[in-house]
Parts: C-alpha cells; sequence; structure tokens
C-alpha cells in the first residue's frame, strides 16, 4: 500500500494514504475555516486508513475546544485511538496535549502546544487549537503572542496562511491594536471573501470601536459568508444583534433572538451563551424579556451540575435570575460553593470568578445593589480570566454600571414590572422586593 510521508505544509505523517491524506486536507481546510461539515471528509480518511494518526488528533481536536462537558468527552474514545498508533514525535505531542485536555490540564496542554510549535511553526493545527485554549482560558497575552511568534514562519503561498493571518487579527483585535487588527482582517478577505472568521472579527472591531451602523452594514451585507455553513452562524447573528440593540432597536433584536439564536431551541451551549448574554444586555437596556426567559432558564436546568466551565455558569444564572426562577438559581450557587474546593480547573476558577460573579448576578436580581456593585468592582481587574471576548465580558461592565445607576437614581428603571410579577407568582415562597412604580 502506497503511504502518503508528508502533508500539504510538508509535516510529516503517519499512517496515511494519498486518498485519506486528500480527504483530511478536506476537513483540515474546513476546521481552520470555520467551516460545518468537517465529519464527512474525516470519516473517508479513517475508513481509507485506520492508522492515520493525524486524522484522529483532527477528530479529537475539533470537540476539544467546547465549554460542553459532554461535547469534550465524546472525544476521549478518538484519543485512545490515537495513542495506540504508531506516531512521529509531532503527533505523539499532539496526544499527549489532547489527553492533558481530557485530564482537565489546560495549562499543560498549553504549554505542549507552545513547545509543539516551537519545534514546527507551520502547523497550523496546533496553532489553531492552541488559540482556542488562550481564548477559554483569557490568556489576551498570548492570544496574540502564540500567533505573532510563528507568524514569521509563514508565507502567502503557504496553504493555511491565511487562516494563521486570521488568527492574528483577532488576537490584535483583542490586545487593543484595532487598527492593525482591520488591516490583518482586510487582508485576510482580500484573498478569501467568504472567510467567516474573519468576519467574526470585523464583527468585535465594529462592537469595540462602538461603530454600530457600520457594523449592521457590514454584518448585513456580508451574511452569507458568515450565515452559511460557519460554525460561527449564531454568534454573528448575536453580534448583529447587539448592534441593534446598540441602535435602540428593541424590535429588532427579539426578532433576531427568536429567528436566529433560538429558532431550532438549540442545546448547544455556545447558543445558549449568545441568548442569555443578549435576553441580558436587552434588560439592562430597558427591553422587556419576560417572556423569553423561562424557556431558556429550561434550557440551561441539564447544565447546572456540570462543573466545568465558569463562563457557562455565569451565562446559565443570567437565565436563571432572568426567569425570576430563584430554584434553580440557588441550585447553581450551592454546586458552585461545593466546587471551589474541587482541585481542578473548574474549582480554582470558581473561586476566583465564577461563584463570585454569579452571587453577584443573584444580588443584582434582587435589587442587592450595593452588593452587587461590590463584588463586580472587585472582580474588573481580572474578569478576563473567565475566558471568552471582551465584547462578551462587557456584559458585567454593563451590569455593573446599571447597578451603579440605580443606586444613584433609585427611581430609575428596574427590570420590567410584569417580569417580576410573573416570577413572584411562580415562585411565591422566594423574598421579593417592593418594587418602584414604572415610569410614565
Amino acid at each position: 500500500m502506497t503511504l502518503a510521508n508528508t502533508d500539504s505544509i510538508g509535516l510529516a505523517i503517519s499512517g496515511a494514504t494519498p486518498r485519506s491524506q486528500e480527504a483530511y486536507e478536506r476537513a483540515h481546510a474546513a476546521f481552520l475555516g470555520w467551516r460545518r461539515g468537517i465529519e464527512t471528509p474525516l470519516a473517508e480518511a479513517v475508513q481509507e486508513a485506520p492508522g492515520f494518526v493525524m486524522a484522529h488528533v483532527l477528530d479529537a481536536w475539533r470537540l476539544l475546544g467546547s465549554r460542553d462537558r459532554s461535547a469534550t468527552q465524546l472525544a476521549r474514545p478518538l484519543a485512545l485511538r490515537a495513542a495506540a498508533l504508531p506516531a512521529n514525535p509531532r503527533e505523539r505531542m499532539h496526544v499527549e496535549a489532547i489527553g492533558a485536555v481530557l485530564a482537565d490540564d489546560y495549562e499543560g496542554a498549553r504549554r505542549r502546544l507552545g513547545e509543539l510549535l516551537k519545534r514546527h511553526p507551520r502547523d497550523a493545527l496546533a496553532l489553531q487549537v492552541a488559540h482556542t485554549l488562550d481564548h477559554l482560558v483569557g490568556d489576551t497575552k498570548m492570544l496574540l503572542g502564540r500567533v505573532a511568534a510563528v507568524l514569521p514562519a509563514w508565507s502567502p503561498s503557504m496553504p493555511g496562511y491565511y487562516a494563521v493571518r486570521a488568527m492574528h487579527a483577532f488576537g490584535l483585535l483583542e490586545s487593543g491594536h484595532y487598527a492593525r487588527a482591520e488591516t490583518a482582517a482586510l487582508e485576510v478577505l482580500a484573498h478569501d471573501p467568504l472567510d467567516p472568521r474573519t468576519h467574526h472579527t470585523m464583527a468585535h472591531l465594529f462592537e469595540m470601536t462602538e461603530r454600530a451602523e457600520a457594523g449592521v452594514r457590514w454584518m448585513s451585507q456580508h451574511t452569507v459568508a458568515w450565515g452559511q455553513g460557519s460554525v460561527a452562524a449564531v454568534h454573528c447573528w448575536w453580534h448583529l444583534a447587539l448592534f441593534q440593540l446598540a441602535r435602540g432597536h428593541h424590535d429588532s433584536v427579539f426578532q433576531l433572538y427568536d429567528q436566529r439564536l433560538r429558532h431550532e431551541n438549540s442545546t448547544k451551549v455556545a447558543d445558549l451563551i449568545d441568548a442569555s448574554s443578549l435576553l441580558w444586555r436587552a434588560e439592562l437596556a430597558g427591553a422587556d424579556a419576560a417572556s423569553r426567559w423561562p424557556s431558556l432558564a429550561e434550557a440551561w436546568a441539564p447544565h447546572i451540575d456540570d462543573a466545568f466551565c465558569s463562563f457557562s455558569d455565569m451565562h446559565a444564572m443570567m437565565a436563571f435570575v432572568g426567569a425570576r426562577d430563584w430554584g434553580r438559581a440557588y441550585r447553581l450557587e450551592a454546586v458552585l460553593l461545593a466546587a471551589r474546593n474541587a482541585p481542578t480547573r473548574h474549582g480554582a476558577s470558581t473561586r476566583r470568578l465564577g461563584l463570585p460573579v454569579c452571587q453577584a448576578l443573584i444580588a443584582y436580581g434582587l435589587g442587592k445593589d450595593s452588593r452587587a456593585i461590590k463584588v463586580l468592582g472587585s472582580l474588573a481587574g481580572h474578569a478576563h480570566r473567565l475566558g471568552g471576548s471582551h465584547a462578551q465580558r462587557d456584559v458585567l461592565h454593563l451590569t455593573l454600571r446599571s447597578a451603579v445607576d440605580r443606586v444613584r437614581r433609585p427611581v430609575a428603571k428596574w427590570w420590567p414590572l410584569k417580569l417580576c410579577v410573573n416570577a413572584a407568582q411562580r415562585a411565591p415562597a422566594v423574598p421579593t422586593l417592593a418594587m418602584p412604580a414604572a415610569a410614565g
């Protein structure tokens, strides 16, 4: 049987045939390009060459960037298969990094991937995975520095270069280098106008530079690029909704929520995060999302006991507080009180951020604004360690600002009165605060 010895960028591979390599390259390109459909070519690659190490590795990595515990655990048998195969040193480092993630050792995984990239700076898969892990743990410095370190090894003629350049653009953005980020993003789009990752970066640029009108125009003009076949489609609809919220177009916000974020009642954690964030921000802006909170709280309920990701916990708590579902809110708080003592990644993040953030959200929902202000104010300097982007974490600043406004102006508009009345009817045993009369 004829074996393929190197991939398209010249990196050594083990156990591949030319036909399986071709299928793998299609899957690899889709993964780097944030495109759906990676499963089919990966299955073709493995069926053709069961001993193809990197096909199993990519199959595992596609699952391990999730904030959903159940999704990450699906990678375990794939990792075992890869570990049992003959592999070269680079492939073995991938397998070891996968094992570290499955052992909840994200720092160990990032170190191993860093070592791999020092030896093989053109391993775009290792770079993308490390970039994702940097994003998940909130390491903004590495989000830029890791990509910048390998960029000199790349040139525009190499397959995968523009994916690396797209990662660089996002790292520049999250580091506050907005002009350079936009230049890098436009360079990628000049090569591939349909690149969804880069359109996502452009959405962040418009958000962070407060250009809502330009953001609406851009996202509306490029819907085909980011809205069709992209793994980030729902998240990009969320960005468009944020621009509409900034413009005060609340009807458009809820239309996008109903028709794009929740029209299929997705149970994916990433989609639930966007939904919680959007409704919470809409409430902070004075819109009434009362009718939408209960079903979202129901969707979050199975994740109360996950004990996996503080960023997810925060957004689950938003849904419970928004729905005035105090039973689930306090259940999640109890889970976090126990989890903070665990010698795990989630235990550490819960002690440092997850538990206090969720308690601050409860305090805000109960109108205990001084408590919310004290906690959220104390966390501002290291909230980035929750992970996610600046744009996503801004919800905490917006909540803090709203709590301050309510203290300064006690007659300011609270959460919509209808929401509070309905909540009181659902949970009469929970103490409720007297609400000031709605203005007008």
